[in-house]
């Protein structure tokens, strides 16, 4: 059965002075405020839409990866994974990286490293991101 998961945002004011605030609506997690120097410069306690595209990117990551590792047997004890989105004013999202570090049991390094790329390409995320380079900078089993 499919889900919806719902967002809301509200700005006001200019893109460079004013400063906004996005609803975590589905889950009722939380509320969040944004503007444009979290964005383009210091996050000063502020969040940003790459930061939280990070956030998504890197929780359905582990899950993809944790899936397909069970899929094959080997359940991981643990994995942890982190999305880095630039952003580059005047031209958008130019790239994420992620980085990954996962205790599995019975896993080589080399079989380790095969599924976190398995799970690159086919994370949900992943796949809705495809227009932006997504590559797999460390993958770390220890």
């Amino acid at each position: 059965m499919a889900t919806t998961r719902t967002a809301s945002a509200v700005w006001k004011g200019s893109l460079i002075e004013g400063a906004g605030e996005v609803a975590l609506v589905s889950s009722g997690a939380g509320s969040y405020p944004v503007s444009w120097p979290a964005r383009a410069m210091q996050p000063n306690g502020v969040t940003s839409p790459e930061e939280l595209i990070a956030a998504a990117h890197a929780s359905c990551y582990c899950m993809a990866l944790s899936h397909g590792l069970t899929g094959v047997g080997t359940a991981p004890e643990s994995l942890e994974a982190q999305a880095a989105v630039t952003f580059e004013p005047g031209t958008g999202i130019i790239g994420i990286v992620l980085t990954v570090r996962g205790s599995v049991p019975g896993l080589s390094a080399e079989e380790f490293a095969a599924a976190a790329e398995v799970a690159r390409r086919n994370c949900p995320v992943s796949q809705a991101l495809g227009g932006v380079p997504i590559t797999l900078a460390s993958v770390e089993l220890g």
